[in-house]
């Protein structure tokens, strides 16, 4: 008869698993701990550590009121260098730097509750130092065969990276926004089909002129500038996906509702944003105003263009004083010296419109400067007298060449050529607005029409009339000469007359 032995029993049987946990598990000294040897341990405690083990995600329950750690493999990974000196220690004991959260978990599940945290802090000392981490937790009882909470299961996932990766992209969208926000150019975004207003940076509502345009379409909050074609210009952004620039762009403004419209001048760029689908689901709108820059520009052209017309006005009035100077019957020397004097008297005309910007010239300076020429200590005396008046470029270079043609010829033939003699020179508005300049010789020879014939009687009587659009009259008397222009004040201001006026 043949005797048949059973195999020795194997205790640990219960695991159903095979693993580095498992394995501590089947050598640990449970006889140490509170749990007692493991042939003693009740069903729901083995049922409980079975179930743990077979779990992917980090578990470990905590076994009666000290709350004796059991995990799994899990759980080791997140234990760091504290595994597997954790497994089968107190939790109090062995999270000591957390001991006060633990003890409030273990109250807190041990009467039959709950916990739950999400993205917990807190700061473990799992791998020698101070860190600082995030955790995922839930806490339930473990029930025993009597039906009463005898431990606690613990579901443990670490959210550290995920934390930390929102944070550093809530830094940097916050630092984007603060960027946004200070950014010394123009920005919007603009979405969907009608091209509504997501978001707009101060510097663009400035542009706009203060408007609050966030959540209204493009048409509806600037109709304006839609009308312009911008809005058309969207939609091509949208059906294209091309990136859109303009520079220098004229855009016409309306800052207040019912409020005239202001010309600016913009650099622009729609730049249109992908969905996932790879369709243009909105566009980026960034810019500056460029309004100053562009009026400075063709200010400048402006300065450019009139500068070259100018000179050659002063060319075409050299070439006038010498072929004009030539035609009179004096010898050479005295031509040169009477078209270098002209030249200088239009230089000196000339040096004080640029010092105003050839924005015009007081007329009492303009003349000063051109009796410069000929006064010298024993000659007689010249007055000057007026309101103060501001004339045109045209019309102070135009009385600044006559005023040199009569100080000319009163020096050479009239009240400057005699110590006695004396010039008046003044000017006045009159009643019906017309101005008026005369100059007046007095004490001075006798003088005949005879002596005044050549340029300058020309100038004063043919030329300058026409050039300031008025009268001239010269009128000899025996004690020297006396000329009066008569025009109007648009005239000497470089204004076009107004017809019918």
């Amino acid at each position: 008869m043949t005797s048949h032995i059973s195999p020795q029993t194997d205790i640990f049987q219960f695991l159903g698993h095979s693993g580095e946990v498992s394995g501590i598990i089947r050598t640990f000294d449970w006889a140490s701990t509170p749990l007692g040897n493991i042939t003693t341990w009740p069903q729901s405690l083995k049922t409980a550590t079975a179930l743990l083990l077979q779990s992917p995600v980090p578990i470990v329950m905590l076994w009666g009121e000290e709350g004796v750690m059991i995990y799994n493999d899990a759980y080791s990974g997140f234990a760091g260098h504290r595994h597997p000196k954790l497994f089968g220690s107190n939790v109090r004991e062995g999270w000591s730097e957390i001991a006060d959260f633990n003890d409030n978990v273990m109250k807190v599940g041990l009467s039959g509750r709950t916990l739950a945290y999400r993205d917990q802090e807190l700061t473990l000392h799992r791998n020698g130092i101070p860190e600082q981490v995030w955790m995922d937790l839930d806490y339930s009882p473990v029930i025993d065969e009597s039906g009463k909470p005898a431990g606690v299961i613990a579901i443990v996932v670490e959210t550290t990276e995920r934390v930390l990766a929102e944070r550093r992209n809530r830094e940097e969208s916050q630092r984007l926004q603060d960027l946004f926000e200070q950014a010394p150019t123009f920005m919007a975004m603009v979405s969907g089909p009608d091209h509504r207003f997501v978001m707009i940076n101060p510097e663009y509502r400035r542009v706009i002129g203060g408007r609050h345009v966030e959540g209204r379409s493009f048409a509806e909050a600037l109709p304006e500038i839609a009308e312009q074609g911008y809005a058309a210009l969207l939609d091509e952004v949208v059906q294209s996906g091309a990136t859109v620039r303009r520079m220098s762009e004229r855009v016409l403004f309306r800052w207040s509702e019912d409020g005239p419209m202001e010309e600016r001048f913009v650099d622009f760029v729609y730049q249109p944003i992908r969905g996932e689908s790879g369709m243009v689901t909105s566009i980026f709108i960034q810019g500056s105003d460029v309004t100053e820059r562009v009026r400075a520009e063709n200010h400048q052209k402006l300065l450019i263009n009139e500068l070259n017309h100018r000179v050659k006005n002063t060319l075409a009035s050299i070439q006038s004083i010498v072929s004009q100077t030539l035609r009179g019957p004096q010898t050479k020397e005295e031509a040169s010296s009477a078209i270098t004097a002209r030249i200088l008297s239009l230089s000196r005309a000339h040096n004080i419109l640029t010092d105003e910007n050839w924005d015009g010239a007081d007329l009492e300076t303009m003349i000063a400067s051109s009796l410069e020429t000929f006064q010298q200590p024993g000659r007689g005396t010249i007055n000057i007298a007026g309101p103060k008046l501001r004339v045109g470029p045209h019309a102070a270079l135009s009385i600044a060449l006559a005023i040199h043609e009569l100080e000319s010829n009163a020096f050479k033939f009239g009240a400057l050529s005699v110590n006695d003699g004396s010039v008046v020179i003044e000017w006045s508005i009159s009643a019906d607005g017309a101005f008026i300049l005369t100059w007046t010789e007095q004490d001075g020879p006798a003088v005949g029409t005879g002596n005044r014939q050549g340029f300058g009687s020309r100038l004063l009587l043919r030329v300058l009339p026409i050039e300031l659009s008025g009268s001239a009259a010269l009128d000899y008397r025996p004690s020297g000469i006396a000329f009066t222009l008569r025009t109007s004040l648009d005239a000497i201001s470089d204004r076009p007359a107004v017809e019918g006026a």
